[in-house]
Formats: C-alpha cells, structure tokens, sequence
C-alpha cells in the first residue's frame, strides 16, 4: 500500500468532526482542569495538575495524529474502484478452510476500523492477506497462532 490514507467518505466526515471537537471543547475542557488545578496552590505536589497536564498531552497527541492522517487522506468514490478483486472498501465474504466458518468483512483504513461492525484494516494481517485477491483465490494469512487459509467467496461494495 502507499502512504496515503485512504477512507470512505462518512469515515472522513466521523473523524473530520472529531478533530474539530477536540480542537474546541476537548482544548477548552483541558484549560479548564488546568486552571483549577492552578487554583489549588503548590504545583510540585498537585496530583489534579499533574493529570489535567497528562490529559493535555494525550489531547494534543490525538489532534496530531488525526492532522497527520488527514494530510495524506484520500476519499475513496465507489464507483471508481475495480470490483474485480479485494480492495479498500470491499466487503469480502471468506471461508475459513480448517472450520468451514463463512464470515463478511469490510475492509476499511486503520482509522476506520471496528470489528464488531464487521470492519477490519487493510493493515491487519487478515486485511493484507486478502487485498488484491479474486473470487475464488484462497488467502494464506500469517496469525500468531500460525497460518490460515480463507477462500474468497464474494466481493461486493
């Protein structure tokens, strides 16, 4: 894969409104805490400043890493992808070839990523293993517990 970032476009849209918020309220929230734990005296042994500064930290961790993504995002049109083979977007019926098990994913940027809603990333080993195969190919992914076979059932968008 390259260095971009490709998502859907309410993917872009979800993590768009959150940069923003945490740009907003989260940076308001955090002065707030800050100045309240500057209210309450000696710093060197105030555990609220020390938590509301590590939250601050974290806050400004996320926004960048969200600016990062967005700076080599790229907004994928459905009705520009080859449905041919496995890419990002597709939804992939596999079948596990040791327990028979049938299962559906979509595969989505690490940004989007949710596997209770069936979303894994391309940059999972699942996810790698399955990028450019066709219906009918059998995927060979490498797992810590060693390596599984998928055949590709169903490509869809």
């Amino acid at each position: 894969m390259s260095n971009y970032t490709y998502l859907s476009q309410e993917g872009y849209d979800r993590l768009k409104k959150e940069l923003e918020k945490l740009k907003t309220d989260g940076r308001d929230e955090v002065a707030k805490a800050i100045a309240e734990a500057r209210e309450k005296g000696d710093l060197s042994e105030n555990a609220e400043y020390d938590a509301a500064k590590d939250a601050q930290g974290l806050l400004e961790m996320r926004i960048n890493e969200l600016e990062k993504m967005f700076a080599n995002a790229r907004v994928i049109d459905r009705s520009q992808i080859d449905t041919s083979k496995v890419t990002v977007l597709s939804t992939v019926t596999i079948k596990n070839q040791k327990n028979g098990a049938e299962v559906a994913y979509q595969l989505v940027a690490q940004a989007e990523a949710d596997l209770k809603a069936k979303k894994i990333s391309v940059n999972s080993p699942i996810g790698e293993g399955l990028l450019g195969k066709r219906v009918g190919d059998l995927a060979v992914v490498q797992t810590p517990n060693g390596a599984m076979e998928f055949k590709i059932l169903k490509i869809e968008f």
